[in-house]
């Protein structure tokens, strides 16, 4: 026997019973369907022949289990799977590596939802702010808070401080680096977050505003958290990281500190997840579950509409795992963005309410020379919805 030494019993009392569930979209026939969630049951458990496991509870529970399978439309299939929640270790890492580990390599098989179940729920807290938390920080209790971007890349640090002032000056609530600025020659960061945390700090004694700024800390890790603590002593209202250049568990990691700081996520990089429906991550899994779960306060995506090919479905799909019943894991901010002008804020309410940040970039300079009485605009048109 390969596992003589096998001890069944001792892995029974090792195994709570509880059990996380995917939600996974699998392409093909009835047949080719259902053959793709039995893969996915071994792949993403013990990666072994299930004729060559040892009886017990390393098949019965270690093992994934269907508990669903559906039809969903023509060749597409919604297979549930659940793994012991003991497969995720408690980790973030490993538990991203049983929901799509090696089958993200395998074409026509989707992440298209996921529960954590209550005790991962307890392991990963999810958010320090959320809505709540941010809306006191602005004391904006109702309206939705204006969010804009500093850019673009190549101005100097004393340029994009510029910038900053004027935003904060108009009254936009929240000022973030374009996710493009680190730590170059032109801005470097230390220099770059001084300037414009200052250029927020007077407009806001100036001109009774509460505005903050939030700079981009994605980086190395080794110089990281470096930059976070470094942000927070020269003044920034919140850190801004994009988990795709990063990695999730860093986001974790960021959210679990003691910085006393809201983290806004950005989507670079894991565009190619959620491009195509049957396969990869569905939107609101990836920017919406998974960034709240790792904990983000708000979380910024591509809205319809705008420069990228994101549907509507999609787009609500994310507000709604950003604002869905999770236990005791505060609600955060979905950021429709992405090309965003005035024309679309109606629409935005319209279909997602007031519970969102409204980030307008370069529509801002589209609308005239003035920059100030462009940003007037912005919060003239809020009041008004």
């Amino acid at each position: 026997m390969f596992f003589s030494d096998f001890d069944n019993d001792l892995l029974l009392r090792q195994l709570s019973g509880n059990r996380l569930t995917v939600l996974y979209r699998l392409t093909g026939d009835e047949n080719t369907a259902y053959s793709k969630a039995k893969d996915i049951c071994t792949e993403q458990t013990v990666e072994f022949p299930d004729s060559l496991l040892p009886e017990g509870a390393i098949a019965d529970q270690i093992v994934g289990k269907i508990e669903d399978f559906r039809n969903e439309k023509e060749n597409s299939f919604l297979a549930a799977v659940s793994y012991a929640e003991e497969d995720a270790a408690g980790e973030f890492t490993q538990f991203l590596n049983v929901v799509f580990g090696n089958i993200s390599i395998k074409r026509g098989i989707q992440v298209a939802g996921l529960v954590p179940g209550k005790n991962l729920l307890k392991i990963f807290p999810g958010p320090k702010f959320g809505i709540g938390g941010l809306r006191k920080i602005l004391e904006i209790p109702q309206r939705p808070p204006l969010f804009t971007a500093v850019k673009p890349m190549g101005l100097s640090a004393a340029g994009l401080a510029k910038l900053t002032a004027q935003f904060a000056e108009g009254g936009i609530d929240i000022i973030k680096d374009d996710h493009g600025l680190s730590n170059q020659v032109f801005a470097p960061f230390e220099e770059r977050v001084k300037r414009c945390a200052e250029a927020v700090g007077e407009a806001n004694v100036r001109f009774n505003r509460k505005a903050v700024y939030v700079p981009n800390i994605s980086a190395p890790f080794e110089e990281l958290f470096d930059r976070v603590h470094r942000a927070k002593e020269l003044g920034a209202g919140g850190v801004m990281i994009s988990p795709g250049l990063t990695g999730f568990d860093t986001l974790r990691a960021l959210a679990a500190a003691e910085t006393g700081l809201p983290i806004i996520a950005h989507p670079t990089f894991l565009g190619s997840y959620v491009m195509d429906h049957s396969q990869g991550i569905s939107s609101g899994v990836l920017f919406g579950t998974l960034m709240r779960l790792a904990g983000a306060d708000a979380t910024i995506f591509p809205n319809y509409g705008g420069r990228f090919p994101l549907t509507p479905d999609d787009c609500l799909e994310i507000v709604n795992a950003c604002r869905s019943e999770q236990e005791d894991m505060p609600k955060i901010f979905p950021c429709p963005a992405g090309g965003m002008e005035l024309k679309n804020i109606p629409d935005m309410l319209r279909h997602y309410g007031k519970d969102i940040l409204i980030l307008i970039g370069s529509g801002l300079f589209r609308l005239g020379n003035d920059l100030i009485a462009n940003i007037r605009q912005f919060r003239e048109l809020i009041a008004k919805e």
